[in-house]
């Protein structure tokens, strides 16, 4: 994959996307090939199998440390499930 400067400063998250998924890009300047970036291999298979997924649109990754959403949240009154038992009970 091939870029030129303008391009690259201009889309740089779409080509750090593209790298991340693996993808080596060719910076030019006015034709002429300048530089090389290509992906560092990660250690871990997941992580690579997680980047390669979010550059693809599938996920998301997190940016804060910390438990992932969807976690069960603690309120006061009843259970979400006995609600919708009881709303079915009406029908």
């Amino acid at each position: 994959m091939k870029a030129g400067v303008r391009e690259f400063r201009d889309r740089l998250s779409y080509f750090l996307k593209r790298v991340r998924a693996g993808k080596e890009l060719i910076l030019t300047d006015r034709g002429k090939p300048i530089a090389v970036i290509k992906p560092i291999r990660a250690k871990d298979p997941w992580e690579e199998k997680l980047i390669e997924m979010e550059a693809k649109g599938l996920i998301r990754l997190p940016t804060k440390p910390g438990p992932p959403r969807g976690y069960p949240l603690r309120m006061k009154g009843k259970r979400l499930s006995q609600l919708v038992i009881e709303e079915r009970e009406k029908w």
